[in-house]
């Protein structure tokens, strides 16, 4: 597959780029860069995200192959997630963008108010 296919609908890679991009992806990718968490202690790092939510964005980035789930057969179940050396990768990107959002909010900020009626 060449580059640029992103722009056409059928292209795969979109729902790839759905996936990291959307809000609980990158917050996921944000939380998970640093160490291996639990599904609880993800739940509590990232505010705002609900079970169901959670659930569905870790399931959609380890079916792509950025996050690896390692359940021990232990009780009660203890469960683990952690980043692919793909999703460490992701991850580097993604914090990029969140850090230049978070630098330049003020600016974004003052912007937004200008605009507003």
């Amino acid at each position: 597959m060449r580059r640029g296919e992103l722009l056409v609908e059928a292209c795969p890679s979109r729902e790839v780029l759905k996936h990291v991009t959307s809000r609980w992806g990158v917050l996921v990718l944000l939380v998970l860069e640093t160490r291996v968490h639990r599904f609880s202690e993800l739940r509590r790092a990232i505010g705002g995200v609900s079970e169901r939510m959670l659930a569905q964005t870790l399931q959609w980035l380890e079916s792509d192959g950025l996050v690896d789930r390692r359940a021990f057969e232990v009780v009660p179940p203890h469960v683990e997630y952690r980043l692919t050396p793909l999703g460490l990768e992701a991850a580097e990107k993604v914090r990029g963008l969140a850090d230049w959002i978070e630098s330049s909010l003020p600016r974004i900020l003052r912007a937004q108010a200008d605009r507003q009626p």
